[in-house]
């Protein structure tokens, strides 16, 4: 088994891409990986051994990113491409015009079971980074980061009404993401 610093080591690519995810800036996403890094070999006692390492830095990141957001609030901008000003093209397979959905979603079975695969977070985590950048963004801050409605539209400077729009158009994605990539199709866990 590797020793604790190149354990720390091996979670650096995961961690950057997490955090660039977040931050959609290289230099912030760097400053935050290292610190968490630096905590970690600070405190090797602090880990101990109910996690995994990885799940044990992401943990550490989360707060890391949370403080950059809030040191850096007035320079984090939003893209605002054309994905939001467009309609989503997404909504209009889901449900037909009365609200009713177009095609009942798939069984998932016991949901919380699959959370304990090594597999279906791969697949979760290959979802969550294939949505536009701004519904990835804004998915990561409210379901991993844990940070209110009303923190996020702070930082971000958005409408409730925007913010929840879009965390609904990245849920969509991202069931129909898990629908063909994990539920749709036969597994092991």
């Amino acid at each position: 088994m590797p020793d604790f610093p190149t354990q720390v080591a091996e979670c650096r690519n995961y961690l950057l891409r997490f955090a660039r995810l977040q931050l959609r800036n290289d230099a912030w996403a760097e400053d935050a990986v290292s610190e968490t890094m630096l905590a970690a070999l600070a405190r090797p006692q602090a880990f101990e051994g109910r996690s995994q390492m990885r799940t044990w830095m992401v943990g550490i990141l989360k707060h890391k990113i949370i403080d950059i957001l809030r040191q850096r609030q007035r320079e984090v901008t939003l893209d605002s491409g054309s994905d939001d000003d467009s309609a989503d093209p997404l909504e209009h397979m889901a449900f037909k015009a009365d609200g009713h959905h177009a095609q009942m979603p798939a069984d998932w079975g016991d949901p919380e079971q699959s959370l304990g695969s090594r597999q279906f977070m791969a697949v979760l985590n290959a979802c969550a980074e294939k949505l536009p950048p701004v519904q990835g963004r804004l998915f990561l801050m409210r379901e991993w980061l844990e940070l209110s409605s009303d923190e996020i539209c702070k930082e971000l400077g958005l409408t409730p009404t925007n913010l929840y729009v879009q965390l609904h158009r990245s849920r969509l994605r991202l069931r129909e993401c898990l629908e063909l990539n994990w539920f749709g199709r036969a597994h092991t866990t």
